[in-house]
C-alpha cells in the first residue's frame, strides 16, 4: 500500500481503518465480555509491548469504574482463581508471554478473555471468550487485513478504542457518570 502524502490525507486513511476495523466487532462477543467483566471478583489484564500498554490503561478504567482491577505487571496483583476473569490482548495470538499468563489463569479456575486478530490462534484458542479486531499482526498482513500503518499499529490503535468504548459500555451497565469515575481518580497528582 502507498502511504498518503499529506497529515490530512494519511489522518484520514488511519481513521478510515480504525472504523473498517470496529465496524467488523461482534457486538455479542463485546457484551459478552462486559457480563464478565461485571460478573468478575478480580479483573487482571495483559498484553506484550504496546499492546501491555493499552491494557494497563484499560486496568486504570476500570479502577475508576470501581472494579478490582490490575495488570499482571503491579506489584500489588492478587491470586486469580474461580470468579476472576484474566483478559489478554495480543495481535497475532501467539504471543509467548501472553500465552502462558492466560494457561496460568486457566490452571487456577479463572476464567480468560482474549482480543486478538487471529480467531484460530493458540491463545484465542485458550480463551473463553474472544473479541476478534481483523487487522494485521506482528507477522505482517493477514488475508482479511492490511493497512498503510507499520507493524501490528492498527491492533493497538483499535485495541484502545474497543477498551475506551467497552467503558462507556460498563458506565450504562453500571449507572454511572463521568463525575463517579472522577471521584475514584488519584487525589494524589
Amino acid at each position: 500500500m502507498k502511504t498518503p502524502a499529506t497529515f490530512h490525507d494519511r489522518a484520514a486513511t488511519v481513521t478510515a481503518e480504525i472504523q473498517a476495523v470496529l465496524q467488523n466487532v461482534n457486538e455479542a462477543d463485546v457484551v459478552q465480555v462486559v457480563q464478565a467483566i461485571v460478573n468478575a471478583r478480580h479483573i487482571v489484564v495483559h498484553g506484550a509491548g504496546r499492546v501491555g500498554l493499552a491494557c494497563k490503561g484499560f486496568a486504570m478504567r476500570l479502577g475508576h469504574l470501581g472494579f478490582h482491577a490490575f495488570a499482571v505487571s503491579d506489584a500489588c496483583i492478587p491470586a486469580v482463581g474461580e470468579g476472576d476473569l484474566v483478559l489478554v490482548a495480543s495481535s497475532s495470538g501467539e504471543t509467548q508471554t501472553v500465552y502462558d499468563v492466560a494457561m496460568l489463569a486457566k490452571s487456577h479456575r479463572a476464567r480468560v478473555a482474549a482480543i486478538s486478530a487471529i480467531a484460530n490462534s493458540r491463545i484465542a484458542n485458550a480463551a473463553d471468550l474472544l473479541v476478534r479486531l481483523t487487522t494485521p499482526t506482528k507477522f505482517g498482513p493477514t488475508p482479511d487485513a492490511s493497512s498503510v500503518q507499520p507493524m501490528a499499529t492498527l491492533f493497538e490503535q483499535c485495541l484502545q478504542i474497543l477498551f475506551d468504548c467497552l467503558v462507556l459500555q460498563l458506565m450504562q451497565e453500571t449507572q454511572q457518570s463521568s463525575a463517579d469515575l472522577w471521584a475514584r481518580h488519584t487525589n494524589l497528582d
